[in-house]
């Protein structure tokens, strides 16, 4: 499971319930392997702790109706602790600052001077204590656990240290000692919004920054079949227009944000193609099937990667998508998953009808009337005048 912000979560929650759906013999709670980098690292450990794609699209895109929902606002919490910390580091900075510019101001400029006035910016926007104190707690919760150790199957987390700039693979020995919520942090800890995570003594941030996928750790585990999902590829505005039959609209009319997005997508993707190609020398043995966005979606493209309020409609989207890729891709796919003992359900797939909204909306509907029923004969039951004792 790679990363992608908030966007790239509910891309892959879509897409894990459309295989959930329709492949046979293929549980996903019950895999050797899992590897999560980044957003990705939330949905790894939550199949890794049994958590369905059902389940975890209740709690974090219909949270509403979950018994466990993610509060999308814990992503957006200020970093009040991280502010206060670096700004009280601005009057020593600024006295420094000041003495340098003075004792040679013909040799530096102001601005040289003055630039180590950057060490008072905050690391990160956001604070993902909120986060961790959500995860801790699911984790926690009877059947689950925050412990590498005692999970079923191998759960592997990827983050980046910050000083030395290497992978590290949370749940790999050595490094299974670290709560599975902590370690989701780290892999998460995108840099500039949220601060980098102190595990140990040692800093980290995403794991995407050294790989998008980090698809040999699981393949180094084994894996045999190994499914990779990933949300974030650059957009082909040629390829859009030729599909809607429209205007060929250039990214350079959405600014500087629209610009960095496919920048950054171009990289990460490139670097990923790159990676899979060596996956196929290195592990002949091993089938590894990648799902993700066409590259003339429009939808996931101008979608905002932290635009929690549409997550219904994108996971959705993301849903409905991955279904038409299967059935495009069947005649690939299918020969593929044979060898492993998996086929993939043609009826489910072709069934039309199969929304998320309805499925899910059918699931609380009848939890919802098992309950009622429940309180209702609790309630007959109280009323129900008590039979009297016999005579004699």
């Amino acid at each position: 499971m790679a990363g992608g912000g908030p966007l790239g979560a509910i891309y892959e929650i879509g897409a894990l319930v459309a295989l959930d759906e329709v492949l046979r013999d293929f549980d996903l709670v019950d895999c050797g392997v899992y590897v999560g980098v980044s957003s990705g690292s939330f949905l790894a450990a939550g199949l890794a702790n049994g958590l369905t794609p059902r389940a975890m699209h209740q709690m974090f895109i219909e949270s509403e109706a979950a018994d466990d929902p993610f509060e999308p606002e814990l992503l957006m919490r200020p970093a009040l602790m991280e502010y206060a910390r670096r700004l009280a580091l601005l009057p020593q900075l600024l006295k420094s600052s000041a003495q340098d510019y003075l004792m040679s101001p013909r040799a530096r400029s102001l601005v040289e001077s003055y630039w180590q006035l950057a060490h008072a910016l905050p690391t990160g926007i956001f604070d993902n204590s909120g986060i961790a104190e959500y995860l801790t707690d699911l984790f926690s919760a009877r059947g689950r656990t925050n412990d590498f150790r005692k999970l079923r199957h191998k759960l592997f987390l990827v983050a980046t240290d910050l000083d030395s700039a290497e992978a590290v693979p949370f749940g790999a020995p050595g490094w299974d000692d670290v709560p599975i919520a902590q370690a989701v942090l780290a892999s998460a800890a995108l840099p500039g919004l949220f601060p980098p995570v102190e595990i140990g003594g040692r800093h980290y941030v995403d794991g995407a920054l050294v790989k998008t996928l980090h698809a040999s750790v699981a393949l180094r585990e084994g894996a045999k079949l190994l499914l990779c999902i990933n949300p974030l590829v650059p957009f082909n505005a040629d390829a859009a227009a030729q599909h809607k039959h429209g205007r060929r609209v250039s990214l350079v009319e959405g600014g500087l944000p629209t610009v960095l997005s496919q920048t950054f997508r171009a990289i990460i993707h490139s670097r990923m193609q790159t990676g899979m190609a060596r996956y196929g020398h290195e592990f002949p043995d091993a089938d590894v099937v990648l799902f993700e966005p066409r590259p003339d979606d429009a939808e996931m493209f101008f979608a905002n990667v932290f635009n929690y309020s549409e997550r219904k409609r994108l996971a959705e989207h993301a849903y409905q998508r991955t279904r038409a890729e299967l059935r495009r891709r069947y005649a690939e796919l299918q020969p593929i998953f044979s060898r492993h003992g998996v086929t993939i359900d043609e009826v489910a797939l072709a069934d039309q009808t199969r929304t998320l909204a309805t499925r899910d909306g059918a699931t609380r509907r009848a939890a919802s009337t098992g309950r009622l029923d429940h309180t209702l004969d609790r309630l007959e039951a109280l009323l129900r005048p008590r039979a009297e004792p016999a005579s004699g």
